[in-house]
């Protein structure tokens, strides 16, 4: 993908002498989000942040925005950036990468955001051994509530993780895992959020169908999802644990968790997950295929 657009009027949009410390490539729904979280948080600054995007009107309305760098070509953000962050679709991954890769050196970092893209296709399209991290981060990044799981290449060390999780650590929480398990962190973080919006919405249908306003009862539904979360995170008790806290003898919540069991809540989200991990990898072997021929 590359893509070619005039500057904003009125800023400094084009790349100076100094090279940027961070390059977003493709910069999105999830690249907006990330430039957002990291620039509150100040892990950089707008000036150290250059993107580009599909849409020249997109890329304007970023430097407006946030006061951020822009490019003509991804291979001219990318060129001497200490971070390159890949957030392109996954069939957009191997072009640019054929287009971005003849650029990075060694002391620069790739991390990539693209789901179902392997470190091994990115690294087949570097021309030095050039540390790779892949990220799998979800929507709530948008709220600095995101969950993303890292999983390192070839080349990638301890250091360069650290600096992956540093990026993603400002828009929510991050997991180091194997990148076998990127596929699970994909159909259980990744596209969790979608099954949660579902619980939200039914059990807010539930309260609508008691008699409290609609309003009233997605607001209800909404934070005591966000609460429990909460509690299992700091607590680090076991949600088992926590459930046997809130259901009393003879209660009402009881009564509740039996109809939960009976319409089969509990195994639909784990299939949700399974079906979803599945799906992820076989979009990476299509992809993988449509490299090789």
């Amino acid at each position: 993908m590359s893509v070619k657009r005039g500057t904003p009027k009125g800023r400094r949009a084009r790349i100076t002498a100094r090279p940027p410390r961070l390059a977003v490539i493709g910069a999105g729904q999830l690249g907006t989000a990330l430039i957002r979280g990291l620039t509150e948080a100040k892990v950089f600054a707008p000036s150290e942040i250059v993107v580009t995007a599909a849409h020249p009107e997109h890329v304007e309305a970023l430097a407006k925005r946030f006061g951020v760098r822009t490019a003509r070509r991804n291979a001219e953000a990318a060129r001497g950036a200490e971070v390159v962050l890949l957030t392109v679709k996954p069939q957009q991954a191997v072009p640019v990468m054929k287009e971005i890769g003849p650029t990075l050196v060694e002391h620069q970092l790739l991390v990539s955001a693209v789901s179902s893209v392997s470190t091994t296709m990115l690294e087949r399209n570097l021309k030095r051994p050039v540390p790779v991290v892949r990220a799998m981060p979800n929507t709530p990044a948008r709220v600095r509530q995101g969950m993303t799981g890292l999983a390192s290449g070839t080349h990638a060390g301890p250091k360069d993780l650290e600096r992956a999780r540093a990026i993603f650590g400002a828009v929510g929480r991050t997991v180091v895992v194997d990148e076998r398990h990127i596929d699970a962190v994909t159909g259980l973080s990744a596209s969790g959020p979608a099954f949660l919006f579902i619980v939200i919405e039914s059990l807010a249908d539930g309260g609508v169908k008691m008699g409290l306003p609609r309003d009233v009862a997605l607001e209800l539904a909404a934070q005591t999802v966000l609460g429990a979360g909460a509690m299992v995170i700091e607590s680090g008790a076991h949600p088992a644990m926590l459930k046997d806290e809130v259901t009393t003898p003879s209660g009402t919540t009881i009564d509740g968790i039996l109809e939960l069991e009976d319409g089969g809540l509990r195994v639909a989200l784990i299939k949700a997950v399974v079906r979803a991990t599945r799906r992820a990898t076989e979009r990476a072997q299509e992809l993988a295929d449509k490299e090789r021929s």
